[in-house]
């Protein structure tokens, strides 16, 4: 099949059966012809999945995770999520001033990365907590005002450290490629941010023919015991395979609110990158107090400890990287665009604005 034309009508007749859940509800995709065409391609390409693996199925609903930032709740997921690692991050930067000050860019931009390489240094321990007892209790310490303390008293403004400073145990930061991000809420306050994914571009790469769903390839986000990654860190035993497990993911959705009020809605695709471009839309929204689209807008840095070098996107402050790497940084360019967000705010005025990312054709926000 050739690739469609612009404007070129495309017709899922096959996609139209999945559609068969908004009449009958998760039972029609989980059990019965759905599940039955899915398990039969899968087994088909050398998959294991079963009938019965689709049967047993459950979702899993969480308690959220919070913080306090700048005198906002802010509400995002929960481990296996990468939501906690972003609030973490938050957390530590809320005990500094001035990141309103564009006058101290330089300090910020420093004291933003290192609160993400502790943050991602943390990220490395996180696993399904039905599978991790002591998860919970670690997962609350990520977010606590006691240890974001401890981490602010670790970071200089005028030096960084090996990656070991960080990450004492040396596991693996996994990439976690891939997703897309929903943003939206009504006038009731009804807010939702819906982050979803196949995990790399289209997945396995496996359709099911008989209903048009592009097969997932999330077990690539587990860690492998016996294996360590590309940069010779060591795999997590809390994200190891086991039946039934959930893996180690980056997304990131995120609400805050202020006063009982909702302020944004935000939130990201780009692997591990949502983490770090949810970090720094929260920041440009509520400190910086930009816009949906300028926030959005912001060039972008990430640095998730591992590799060890900090990209920043080209259109960044040359001056600003280049103090950066003055300081000890390993810096490293990228073409923009490899994180994408999507957010929708608020305004005092009780209407809204809402913002698609920038940085892709045809992406847009709309109010209403």
């Amino acid at each position: 099949m050739d690739a469609p034309s612009p404007w070129e009508y495309l017709w899922g007749s096959n996609s139209a059966r999945s559609a068969e859940i908004a009449t009958y509800g998760a039972d029609a995709f989980y059990t019965g012809d759905i599940a039955n065409a899915t398990a039969r391609a899968l087994q088909a390409d050398n998959g294991i999945m079963t009938m019965e693996d689709l049967a047993n199925y459950t979702v899993e609903i969480r308690d959220v995770a919070q913080i306090e930032y700048r005198g906002h709740k802010v509400t995002s997921t929960q481990a296996p999520s990468g939501g906690i690692v972003a609030l973490s991050a938050l957390n530590i930067l809320n005990g500094y001033t001035g990141f309103d000050n564009e006058s101290q860019f330089n300090l910020n931009t420093q004291r933003l990365n290192e609160a993400m390489r502790f943050a991602y240094g943390m990220r490395t321990k996180l696993g399904d907590p039905l599978f991790d007892e002591g998860l919970a209790e670690y997962t609350e310490s990520m977010i606590s005002s006691e240890t974001a303390a401890e981490v602010r008293a670790k970071i200089l403004d005028n030096q960084t450290f090996p990656v070991a400073y960080y990450n004492p145990d040396g596991l693996e930061s996994l990439p976690t490629p891939g997703t897309s991000h929903i943003s939206t809420a009504d006038k009731s306050g009804l807010a939702v941010a819906l982050t979803t994914t196949v995990n790399l571009y289209f997945g396995s790469h496996l359709c099911v023919p008989e209903t048009g769903v592009v097969m997932n390839d999330e077990m690539n986000d587990f860690s492998i015991p016996g294996s360590s990654n590309a940069f010779g860190y060591i795999p997590s035993e809390s994200n190891y395979i086991r039946p039934g497990k959930r893996p180690q993911s980056s997304i990131s959705p995120t609400i805050v609110e202020k006063d009982g009020r909702l302020v944004l809605v935000v939130g990201a695709a780009g692997g591990s990158r949502i983490i770090s471009a949810t970090i720094q839309n929260v920041i440009n929204s509520i400190d910086r107090g930009m816009s949906c689209y300028e926030a959005l807008l912001q060039p972008r840095l990430h640095d998730q400890l591992s590799p060890a070098y900090t990209s920043f996107e080209t259109t960044f402050d040359n001056a600003t990287v280049d103090y950066l790497h003055r300081i000890g940084h390993n810096v490293s360019w990228v073409a923009p665009g490899q994180s994408t967000a999507q957010a929708v705010r608020l305004l005092p005025n009780g209407t809204f604005e809402a913002a698609g990312e920038p940085r892709q054709l045809s992406s847009g926000g709309y109010a209403v």
